[in-house]
């Protein structure tokens, strides 16, 4: 055999293999391929509450339907939820409040979810186990209603629909799942996405918010700690906070705010067995903190915490009551330190007390030897006027510069309560400052300047609506327009600040 004949073998064997291939390469892969392509697509929804094409009364789309039970059998075990008084509950194998956020996410699914494709019209036994369809790996029984033109029908049985369907393995080629209808023996594929929100135990289903408490919604609260008890109320939900117990005081609203967002800020990290569920609730009968929250509306919430051994660990655990629900979980440890709070912790730092739409006369004491400025507010024109030591219609914007810095004006640190010499603060009945009255010329707000922080040049001692002594900056006071030439036009010569 000469080269040009080896040569020729050569390509043909090539040939050969090539064709091999292509030929293992249609009916191994692009086959099956353009077999998935030419099956039937299907449109129909997973979850269908009405028969294709159907129409409402009016002609247009028929409406979405109201799911109102809901039971996810999975190998872990089964969940049934059921929507009462427009909130889910888990029933069954517990009784407790079903996740909002996950209920959600299941019923978009449940909405939208449709069928990729029809895969087999009469399946074999053999197609079924092949699809893992024979015992199926999950399924879901919905009920719901189809709401009439007033949103109403819950309990009319013509509007009733339910539909089981079963779940089989995943489609490795593109993590879709093969699914079946009960009363339907065709065999479809799905978007995956409908078996994953499926995946869940029913713990996971369980709403976990241990603590279902907001400062917004409150009136009271009573607290009894490892080391600390106290008493915060106020009048209604629009009124400021107060320390009731162990002593009375002005309570700083953000303090109180961030202690009840941090505490419903702890959520469950897992529930309790049967088995355990005894022995967490006896210890909880002696526990480290315990609260009431009273709410305007509803009411109260009861909060119990404690710490037990439970499976050779030290854990947490937190029982809250309210209306007729319950919430028994175990949460993280440093729950118990949220609402075990001194009542210097409540101590608002801010300086005065007072609304701006409380003001009508301002009085600024300027540092000895210097003049007292007056402003009033003119009860027919509402412009602040100035009355000493001079007369004169005032910078109406510094003027509110002024109130609105006073309003806001807040402590750097509180240093002591009710001193028996406020004299070696600097703080006097001749101290430099501001002090505020209404219509009625009763004072609402008197704000005392006091000598230098020792060891601070930055700060000095303040005294404001409180009894404390407080360190207040140098330059928030510096800010403040309180010179005649800051409040008043052409005024010759400069006043002293104080």
């Amino acid at each position: 055999m000469n080269a040009q004949q080896k040569n020729l073998v050569t390509l043909l064997t090539v040939a050969l293999v090539a064709g091999g291939l292509g030929l293992y390469a249609y009916f191994g892969v692009m086959q099956p391929e353009e077999k998935e392509a030419q099956r039937k697509e299907a449109e129909e929804k997973v979850f269908a509450a009405h028969s294709p094409g159907e129409r409402d009364t009016d002609g247009g789309a028929p409406p979405e339907p109201i799911f109102t039970w809901i039971s996810v059998e999975l190998p872990m075990g089964k969940t049934v939820m059921e929507r009462q008084d427009n909130t889910w509950r888990i029933t069954s194998p517990v009784s407790a409040l079903a996740d909002k956020t996950e209920v959600s996410n299941l019923l978009a699914q449940l909405s939208t979810a449709k069928f990729k494709a029809t895969l087999e019209e009469n399946p074999t036994d053999a197609d079924l186990e092949r699809y893992g369809l024979k015992q199926p790996r999950a399924s879901v029984t919905t009920r719901a209603y189809v709401p009439d033109a007033q949103g109403g029908g819950a309990n009319d049985p013509t509007r009733q629909r339910s539909s089981t369907v079963y779940f089989g393995v995943e489609n490795n080629f593109d993590g879709s799942v093969y699914l079946r209808r009960e009363g339907d023996p065709r065999v479809y594929t799905a978007q995956g996405a409908l078996r994953f929100v499926l995946q869940k135990s029913t713990n996971e289903w369980r709403e976990r918010v241990v603590f279902p408490v907001e400062e917004s919604s409150l009136l009271r609260i009573e607290v009894k700690a490892r080391k600390n008890a106290f008493t915060l109320e106020r009048a209604t939900t629009e009124k400021p906070w107060k320390l009731m117990q162990p002593v009375e005081l002005r309570a700083a609203s953000e303090q109180v705010t961030k202690m009840v967002s941090a505490l419903n800020g702890h959520r469950a990290i897992i529930f309790p067995s049967q088995e355990d569920e005894e022995k967490v609730r006896r210890a909880l009968e002696k526990p480290l903190v315990q609260a009431t929250f009273v709410r305007k509306l509803g009411g109260p919430v009861r909060v119990r915490i404690t710490e037990l051994e439970l499976g050779g660990f030290k854990q947490t655990v937190a029982l809250s009551e309210w209306d007729s629900e319950s919430m028994l979980a175990r949460v993280d440890q440093r729950a118990l330190d949220v609402l075990d709070l001194a009542p210097r912790d409540f101590k608002d730092r801010k300086v005065l007390a007072f609304s701006v739409r409380e003001v009508n006369h301002i009085t600024i004491h300027p540092a000895p030897g210097s003049e007292q400025l007056s402003l009033s507010l003119a009860p027919d024109t509402g412009k602040w006027e100035m009355a000493a030591p001079m007369v004169g219609i005032a910078q109406q914007f510094k003027v509110a510069s002024l109130l609105g810095s006073l309003e806001s004006l807040t402590a750097a640190a509180i240093v002591e309560s009710n001193p028996k010499n406020w004299g070696r603060y600097g703080i006097t009945g001749t101290s430099r400052g501001v002090t505020l009255r209404d219509a009625t010329d009763t004072e609402v707000a008197r704000l005392w300047i006091g000598s230098e922080v020792k060891g601070n040049p930055q700060r000095v001692w303040a005294r404001g609506s409180s009894e404390d002594v407080l360190e207040v900056e140098k330059s928030a006071l510096a800010a403040l327009p309180l010179a005649l030439t800051d409040l008043m036009d052409g005024v010759p010569g400069a006043a002293s600040s104080p």
